[in-house]
Parts: C-alpha cells; sequence; structure tokens
C-alpha cells in the first residue's frame, strides 16, 4: 500500500493521522460525484450529502450505505470519539460527531487525502 499512496495519504489511511485543516483538495470542493477510499477505490459518500461546516475537512452526513464505513470508539488524545474507516478495506478516514444537519444529525468529519472523487458516478 506504501507504494500506492502519497507520504500524506500513507500517513492518515494507515497510521491514523489526519492533514491539516483546511488543506485538503476536496474541503470547499463542491461538484457532483461520489467520493471513494483512495486505497480501494470502494464508494463511500456522494455530493448530494456534503455540507460546507467551517471545521476544515470535507464534511457529509450520511455515507452511500450503511456497510460503506465502520465506526469504531477512538479514545485517542485524551478524547472520546468515534472513528470511521472503509467498509472494505480498512482505511482511517475520519471522525463522525453528533453536530450535523437533518435528516442524520450527523457530521462524518473526512480527511481529503483519504479520498478520491469521480464525477461520472454520480
Amino acid at each position: 500500500m506504501k507504494e500506492k499512496l502519497s507520504e500524506e495519504a500513507y500517513r492518515v489511511t494507515q497510521l491514523k493521522g489526519t492533514e491539516a485543516p483546511g488543506s485538503g483538495q476536496y474541503y470547499l470542493h463542491q461538484e457532483d460525484g461520489v467520493y471513494h477510499c483512495v486505497c480501494c477505490d470502494a464508494p463511500l459518500f456522494t455530493s448530494d450529502t456534503k455540507y460546507h461546516t467551517g471545521c476544515g475537512w470535507p464534511s457529509f452526513y450520511s455515507p452511500v450505505s450503511s456497510d460503506a464505513v465502520i465506526e469504531t470508539p477512538d479514545y485517542s488524545h485524551g478524547m472520546v470519539r468515534t472513528e470511521i474507516t472503509c467498509g472494505q478495506c480498512g482505511a482511517h478516514l475520519g471522525h463522525v460527531f453528533p453536530d450535523g444537519p437533518e435528516p442524520t444529525g450527523l457530521r462524518y468529519c473526512i480527511n481529503s487525502v483519504a479520498l478520491t472523487f469521480d464525477p461520472s458516478d454520480h
């Protein structure tokens, strides 16, 4: 996997890192399409569920399906959060928080480097 990914994508997806806020290519991205896992190309989120939060990372209120992502308790860094990983390959994507908009009330806060985008897949 290390040879397939950029150094930053490897650090985030395989070592559970986080990209700097506001630095990701998909943070302010508004094109219609589907966001996929950078590691295995599984579809994860659609542009229909993407919204701007001002948090510094792309945010979505729902994944494409219930099995697209896996939610796991994360107690690192002295915090209680819910980690989001790819349901197909287990790559670290980001975290989900209970402060999103309707209809789910959730904010899937995802690292841009964990994603690829396909405009024709919408």
